[in-house]
C-alpha cells in the first residue's frame, strides 16, 4: 500500500503522528509529513478526522504460470532418522491426489545420512524423493529448511505441497507460503481434487467448529496445506516399490544459518502420546469435577490405553492440557475410544471421529455422540466405568491365572 498526505486538508492536530505504530509521521510546519520508515499499514488514514491522508492499495498481480506447476508432494518430516508418521499419512492420501490429477506423488526429504528413508517413502506411493543432505539439515532450524526448500519449489515447480500440522511443520510451511507468495490453509480435516477446475479442495473447521470451510487457491502455486496427525489413514505399505532419487546439492551453508544448536535436551516432563494411541479413555464435563477424573485413569489403566479429555473438561481446569482431544487440542484415531460424559460438540467428534471402534457413555440419550458412536450406554458414568474397571481387572486376572496353569501343565 502507499501513504500520500493531502497537504491542503492538513490541520496538524496530530492525531496521526499518535495513532501510528510504527513512529514515521512528523509534523512540519503544521503540515503532517512521512518518514522513511513508513510500511503503509494505513492506521494514519483511519486516524485523520479531515480525510487528509489518502491509503492506495496495489494488488499484486500474480507471473506465475499455471500450467508450469505439476506434481503432489509431501515434506518427509524425520526426527533423528525416524519418519513422523504424519508424513506416511500425506504420502497415503498424496497418492490419491496424484492418481486424480494424473501426475507423479514426491517427497521432499531433509536431514543428515537419511537416505534410507526414501525406501519409505517409495513403499507408501511416492515415485520420487528429492533428497537434500548434509550436516547443516541435521537438526530442523527454520532458516536452513525454508531456504533450502524454496530453492527446490523454484526449480521444479509443484502443483501441490503438503506438511504435516506439527509444531515444525506449522513454522516450516507458513514461512514458505509467504516466501513464495501463495496460499496456505492450516489444519485442514480433509483433501480432494475438484473434477472441473483439478484445483486442490482444502476443507478445514472454521468459526470455532461450528461450519466446514472448502478453501481454493486459484492463482498462486503450489498449492499448499498442512494437516494433523491421524487425519489421514495409512494405506498398506508395499516395500517391493522403488523409484528415483533426485539429490539436490543446495546453496544452504552453515555460516548463512543465524540461529545455531548448542545442545538438545530431551524432556523429560510426564505426558502421554495420546496420537499413537491405540486405546483411549477421555473424559467430559459429566464427569463432575477433578476428584472424579481417576474414574477415567483407572479404565484407561486397566485396557492398557491413554486417558484423554474434552476441551470442557479442560477449560475448567480439571485436567491438564496435553490430554486434550478435539479441534483445538489432539486428533487421534485409535482402535478403541470410550467417550464418557462427553457431550459430542462438533469440535471434539473432529478429533476423534475417524476412530476404528467408538463407544459412548452419556445420560443423555439425545446427546450427539452416540450419533458417530459403534455402540452407546445410556446411563451414570460414576456406576458404570468403576463396573467395566472392575469386570476388565477380573477377565484379565482370569486369563492371567489361566495362563499360569498352562505354564505349568507345560513344565510337568
Amino acid at each position: 500500500m502507499s501513504v500520500k498526505i493531502i497537504a491542503k486538508d492538513c490541520t496538524g492536530c496530530g492525531m496521526c503522528l499518535e495513532k501510528c505504530p510504527f513512529d514515521a509521521i512528523e509534523i512540519v510546519d503544521n503540515i503532517a509529513q512521512l518518514k522513511d520508515n513508513c510500511t503503509g499499514c494505513g492506521a494514519c488514514a483511519r486516524a485523520c478526522p479531515f480525510k487528509a491522508i489518502e491509503v492506495t492499495r496495489k494488488a499484486k498481480k500474480s507471473t506465475i504460470k499455471l500450467e508450469d506447476y505439476k506434481g503432489v508432494w509431501v515434506f518427509i518430516e524425520q526426527h533423528q532418522g525416524n519418519i513422523h508418521s504424519v508424513a506416511l499419512e500425506l504420502l497415503s492420501e498424496g497418492r490419491k491426489l496424484a492418481d486424480a490429477l494424473q501426475v507423479e506423488l514426491a517427497g521432499v526429504l531433509l536431514g543428515d545420512g537419511v537416505e534410507h528413508l526414501a525406501q519409505d517413502c517409495f513403499a507408501y506411493g511416492a515415485e520420487k524423493v528429492y533428497l537434500i543432505d548434509g550436516p547443516v539439515f541435521k537438526h530442523y532450524r527454520t532458516d536452513s529448511y525454508t531456504n533450502a526448500i524454496v530453492e527446490v519449489i523454484n526449480k521444479y515447480k509443484p502443483e501441490i505441497l503438503l506438511f504435516g500440522a506439527t509444531n515444525n511443520g506449522r513454522d516450516f510451511a507458513s514461512r514458505i507460503a509467504v516466501r513464495i507468495n501463495t496460499g496456505l490453509t492450516a489444519d485442514c480435516t480433509e483433501l480432494s481434487i475438484d473434477p472441473e477446475t483439478k484445483l486442490l479442495q482444502q476443507t478445514r473447521p472454521a468459526f470455532g467448529g461450528n461450519v466446514m470451510a472448502t478453501i481454493l487457491c486459484p492463482k498462486h502455486r503450489p498449492q499448499m496445506a498442512t494437516v494433523r496427525p491421524k487425519v489421514m489413514k495409512l494405506c498398506e505399505p508395499d516395500y517391493c516399490r522403488t523409484g528415483e532419487i533426485i539429490r539436490i546439492n543446495s546453496s544452504v551453508k552453515e555460516e548463512d544459518i543465524a540461529a545455531k544448536i548448542l545442545e538438545i535436551v530431551e524432556s523429560a516432563s510426564k505426558t502421554v502420546n495420546l496420537e499413537d494411541a491405540e486405546i483411549i479413555v477421555s473424559g467430559g464435563r459429566g464427569i463432575g469435577g477433578p476428584q472424579n477424573y481417576h474414574l477415567i485413569m483407572e479404565l484407561a489403566e486397566a485396557l492398557g490405553g491413554v486417558a484423554g479429555a474434552s476441551r470442557a473438561a479442560v477449560d475448567a481446569g480439571w485436567v491438564p492440557q496435553y490430554r486434550q482431544v478435539g479441534q483445538t487440542g489432539k486428533t487421534v484415531a485409535p482402535k478403541l475410544y470410550i467417550a464418557c460424559g462427553i457431550s459430542g460438540a462438533i469440535q471434539h467428534l473432529a478429533g476423534m471421529q475417524t476412530s476404528e471402534m467408538i463407544v459412548a457413555i452419556n445420560t443423555d440419550p439425545e446427546a450427539p455422540i452416540f450419533k458417530v458412536a459403534n455402540y452407546g450406554i445410556v446411563g451414570d458414568l460414576h456406576k458404570i466405568v468403576p463396573l467395566l474397571t472392575a469386570k476388565i481387572k477380573e477377565l484379565k486376572e482370569s486369563q492371567k491365572a489361566q495362563n499360569t496353569d498352562k505354564t505349568a501343565a507345560c513344565s510337568c
